[in-house]
């Protein structure tokens, strides 16, 4: 058996490396999916403001989370939109500049 020579060794050396990094980043993915989840856990379904239960509550037919803690009303994404309906005024002016365009 002969010895490999330095460009087999250069290749094998790459090759480790590539799975080695690969292996880095996989895990780093990971341990930041674990991190999101976590986050959500913490603060799921908890008024950002001042951090009391949200609780859900129907208005004109659609579901909104409301802190009774300190009165905060927050809406999901669309949720704005249905409320404000296909009206023009003042309200269809607002969500325009929060549209977002794709």
């Amino acid at each position: 058996m002969s010895k490999p020579s330095s460009s087999e060794e250069e290749y094998f050396a790459k090759e480790e490396t590539s799975r080695l990094r690969n292996l880095a980043l996989e895990k780093g993915r990971s341990l930041e999916a674990d991190a999101i989840k976590a986050q959500k856990d913490l603060h799921f379904m908890h008024c950002p403001k001042c951090g009391f239960e949200l609780s859900t509550v129907a208005f004109r037919g659609i579901n909104i989370d409301r802190c009774f803690h300190c009165g905060g009303t927050w809406l999901d994404a669309g949720e704005l939109e249905q409320l404000a309906g296909k009206e023009h005024g003042f309200l269809h002016d607002v969500l325009a500049v929060f549209q977002h365009k794709k």
